[in-house]
């Protein structure tokens, strides 16, 4: 007996009929994913955190291992440039004496008096320069006149007029931070977005709330920086000014192992105020991200 075929039975045998009930007939599984075990997580962390600070620390650790080697094979004289491990011993030393703590504790009272002085006036009469115009034309001359005028050149006219004690310290200190601090201010004011401005009238606000709402936070980064950059500077010229008639700090330090020969303590309060310029810098860009926890990064 012959039998039937597709064709008779009204059914075409075609290719694409073969591969949709091949296809039909296959299941997809979908992976379900592994959960990561917490030891597993805690070794990832880990070696994140590890791989990040070692990224950080590498060309630390370059230059330290130069500053060893180098006046260690002779190709630098080591009496003007010691090996890291003598001005290390010799940091150890002013520290277990108490001298190193002594001037520390000195720079750190004038530099933070001054740093703390400029953010009191600088900052509040940047935001009046940027959001108002007519103050702003009064004292755009006077600042445009002192601007360019280095802190360090004005040093022997503050110790005229206030002498060699604290008060000349702390307020050449204040000058320095102030400038960053001022300028960065009115930069920041007057650099934000139009639009937004426009936007934030059209909604009813007044004056003070936009410059509160609007104004003031969209500027808060960009005081930061000039915060920051007065951080450096309040480092930088406290130096200066513990060098001419100070007793005690590390400017005082430096300028007195130098006079000295003491090569090893003068590279120890370099390395000193070095550390303590990073930390400052760190610290104020943990409150700069406290600040401005509104920006997405």
């Amino acid at each position: 007996m012959a039998r039937p075929s597709l064709s008779s039975a009204g059914l075409s045998a075609s290719p694409l009929d073969d591969d949709h009930l091949h296809s039909s007939a296959v299941t997809t599984i979908t992976p379900i994913p592994q959960p990561v075990s917490p030891a597993t997580g805690r070794r990832r962390s880990l070696w994140g955190v590890a791989r990040r600070a070692f990224n950080a620390s590498a060309a630390i650790v370059v230059l330290a291992a130069v500053w060893e080697i180098l006046p260690r094979v002779q190709v630098v004289d080591p009496t003007f440039l010691p090996p890291l491990s003598d001005v290390l011993a010799a940091w150890y030393d002013l520290l277990r004496g108490g001298e190193l703590v002594e001037h520390v504790q000195a720079s750190l009272v004038r530099s933070l008096a001054g740093f703390g002085l400029a953010i009191l006036t600088a900052t509040p009469l940047g935001l009046l320069i940027g959001w108002y115009r007519p103050v702003a034309e009064f004292l755009n001359p006077v600042l445009e006149l002192f601007r360019n005028t280095a802190a360090l050149a004005l040093l022997p006219v503050f110790v005229l007029i206030l002498g060699l004690g604290e008060t000349s310290k702390i307020s050449i200190i204040l000058y320095a931070c102030a400038w960053p601090i001022l300028l960065n201010t009115i930069a920041g004011v007057k650099g934000v977005d139009p639009l937004l401005i426009k936007s934030a009238r059209s909604l009813g606000l007044g004056p003070f709330r936009l410059f509160q709402k609007v104004i003031l936070p969209a500027a808060v980064p960009t005081i930061f920086t000039g915060i920051r950059l007065a951080g450096a500077y309040s480092i930088l010229v406290l130096v200066a000014a513990e060098m001419v008639g100070a007793k005690a700090g590390l400017g005082y330090l430096i300028n007195y192992a130098q006079y000295n020969f003491r090569v090893p303590d003068m590279y120890a309060g370099i390395i000193t105020i070095s550390v303590l310029g990073l930390l400052f810098n760190l610290l104020l860009v943990r409150l700069e991200r406290r600040f401005s926890t509104w920006r997405t990064t």
